[in-house]
């Protein structure tokens, strides 16, 4: 076809006596092939291979053969056609086929390291939407590959512009390490956190976390290879340094909502004046309020009320539908303090979601604030400005 087309092209300058034109038309008949093949394969190709992908049972050649990717592939037609043209089109004048043959080899660099990047995109996009393929901090992981291309595609392009071997631009570029280390300093660092985070298993989108020096506290919505993006329950955006996440502290909420059991850890404080022995009555009338059995009795006199308290809240804990008995619950006294003796409750419930959640825990509290007084104790309180103003030597005399 080449032959053809230059013999052609001969002909016809020869017959009309302009054989100087014979360069700028075989550069618009090289232009109008690459144009042809380009549109060729857009029109032709892709839908051929659209139509095949969209008739087989597997959704993988759909996603890694999309539009975007067959257009990347179709943008290498051009190129390819322009390079077998050229070297037998301008055997007479070798300093514009010189320019013409870099030209192409940079677009074709070009054109290949687009397809790369666009396929891993497309692999990037299949394995996020297969849950069952997702793989912890991918985002990064894709940044970091099409980085690496990116900066083989350079060194490559600067060869081809320059004439130079690609391995003297690196030994170029290893000179001035020190001064590149600094310019990535971010993304190097980004890099290391981002494989820490990958291997140690401490991160991956839809994860709650809790970061308290960046002042985030929400869901993770994407992990890239600089920075670690969170939603907060305000609907606010924080922007999170991966390397602060290996170098500080965070808290991850992810095992609690995959083992669908949330802990509540809360205590109240008694007021140690009302610790005290319960009388007869007060046993008896315990006992007709099924708030105490007999079993908790013991067959001991006398029986200390706070005692009485512990066993029947980790009764009632038991006994909660929403309290998972499969793991570990407890009512437990903490050491003393000035505000009274601190009470435990410590369990996990099957409510993990917050709003439900907090409804929950606020409706076991308020039973047991309900409760305290029927057995003779009293929350501690800090006293209040009307509690001094009931005491003071004005209302007394009154």
């Amino acid at each position: 076809m080449n032959e053809w087309i230059q013999d052609w092209l001969q002909e016809f300058l020869k017959n009309n006596n302009i054989e100087n034109l014979y360069t700028p038309l075989m550069l618009v008949i090289i232009a109008l092939v690459a144009v042809m093949a380009f549109w060729f394969c857009v029109r032709v190709v892709s839908v051929i291979v659209k139509l095949f992908t969209s008739r087989t049972a597997t959704e993988w050649d759909d996603d890694l053969l999309n539009t975007k990717v067959l257009r990347a592939i179709s943008q290498l037609a051009p190129a390819l056609f322009v390079s077998y043209m050229l070297p037998d089109a301008f055997d007479h004048n070798t300093e514009v086929e010189k320019w013409l043959t870099k030209i192409t080899d940079f677009y074709i660099l070009w054109a290949l390291i687009h397809l790369v990047n666009t396929f891993l995109q497309a692999l990037f996009d299949a394995l996020d939407k297969r849950g069952q393929y997702r793989i912890h901090t991918m985002k990064g992981v894709l940044q970091i590959l099409k980085l690496f291309f990116i900066i083989i595609g350079v060194i490559i392009g600067i060869s081809i512009l320059i004439g130079r071997s690609p391995i003297a631009i690196l030994t170029a570029l290893g000179a001035s390490a020190a001064v590149l280390m600094l310019v990535f300093q971010d993304t190097i660092l980004g890099l290391v956190a981002g494989i820490q985070l990958t291997v140690n298993d401490m991160l991956k989108k839809d994860d709650w976390i809790v970061v308290p020096k960046a002042n985030a506290n929400g869901v993770v919505e994407e992990v890239t290879l600089t920075t670690v993006k969170v939603r907060n329950w305000d609907n606010s955006v924080t922007t999170v340094p991966p390397y602060t996440l290996i170098k500080e502290s965070f808290q991850n909420y992810a095992p609690m909502q995959e083992c669908q059991a949330r802990r509540v850890s809360r205590y109240i404080n008694i007021d140690v004046n009302s610790i005290r022995f319960l009388t007869e009555t007060e046993l008896n009338s315990l006992l007709e309020l099924n708030l105490i059995t007999k079993e908790d009795l013991n067959g001991q006199a006398p029986t200390v009320n706070l005692s009485l308290l512990s066993r029947h809240l980790e009764r009632y804990l038991a006994q909660h539908k929403d309290v998972r008995v499969d793991e570990i619950y407890m009512v437990r006294q903490l050491q003393p303090t000035p505000q009274g003796i601190p009470l435990e409750l410590y369990f996990f419930t099957g409510t993990i979601e917050w709003k439900s959640f907090e409804h929950l825990q606020s409706d076991i509290f308020d039973y047991i604030y309900a409760c305290i007084n029927r057995f003779g104790l009293a929350i501690y309180q800090a006293p209040s400005g009307n509690d001094f103003k009931q005491t003071s030597p004005h209302s007394v005399l009154q």
